[in-house]
């Protein structure tokens, strides 16, 4: 990244907005530890399940907790701020500056990848500490999945934010792509529970993929191939098109 689309100052005050934005911190960082939580006290998700290769329900939801904050910031947070920036015409007045508008851009996917991160994190803390979920035995395939997960849902948002003349239209993208992509990550029937032409279906989509990249780097196997390239996929053609589509004004 080169230093003329990044200002430590600018990420300074965007991170210190984004503190001062309780629904945010609570949707983003702590939701899905929530969630987990919640799940993981009915008595029916910890227990082994043969169906499930021995594993518990409240094991195969530590990455749909994983998935969910990146998704709800990307799809839902991130895009109604730029375009609300877009709206009031912040991004145009910024452009008769020295700071130019892809650093404010930059420094919001830092802001928001960076909240995402932390909330995977306390997600896989809070499945060890409280439910006994083993850590991914394949960190680093993990950690590379995840990163590619984040790529992803940043690149999506900012797709979304690019189509999106208002917030109230951000919003309601957001809305219509984030259940199918939440659905996607296994949010209702976890993708290891799927029917196998279900489970394969959904594994080209960018959650479905990132899904069952960290399943299988929690159970200690590299993810497959095939899964890190539909996100790497995905991750080159959403921000493509988000290049194309955006617009400051």
């Amino acid at each position: 990244m080169s230093s003329a689309a990044f200002d430590p100052a600018v990420l300074r005050t965007e991170a210190r907005l984004f503190r001062r934005e309780p629904g945010a911190i609570f949707w983003i960082l702590l939701f899905p530890t929530l969630l987990l939580g919640i799940l993981g006290s009915v008595p029916s998700f910890r227990e082994h399940d043969d169906s499930l290769g021995g594993l518990r329900l409240v094991d195969t939801y530590v990455p749909v907790a994983v998935l969910l904050g990146l998704i709800l910031g990307g799809l839902q947070a991130m895009p109604q701020v730029l375009t609300g920036y877009r709206e009031r015409g912040i991004l145009r007045r910024m452009s008769a500056t020295p700071v130019r508008p892809v650093v404010l851009l930059t420094a919001h996917m830092v802001v928001f990848a960076g909240a995402a991160l932390c909330s995977a994190v306390l997600a896989l803390l809070v499945g060890r500490i409280a439910f006994g979920v083993r850590l991914p035995e394949q960190p680093f395939g993990y950690a590379l999945a995840l990163l590619l997960a984040v790529a992803v849902a940043l690149a999506l948002g900012s797709v979304i934010s690019a189509l999106s003349r208002t917030t109230k239209i951000a919003g309601a993208v957001g809305s219509a792509v984030l259940f199918p992509m939440m659905f996607c990550a296994g949010l209702w029937v976890p993708v290891r529970a799927m029917p196998h032409v279900l489970a394969r279906s959904v594994g080209y989509s960018p959650f479905g993929a990132a899904a069952q990249a960290l399943d299988q780097a929690a159970a200690g196997h590299w993810p497959g191939w095939t899964h890190l390239a539909v996100l790497a996929a995905w991750t080159v053609l959403l921000t493509a098109g988000a290049a194309r589509w955006f617009r400051w004004e």
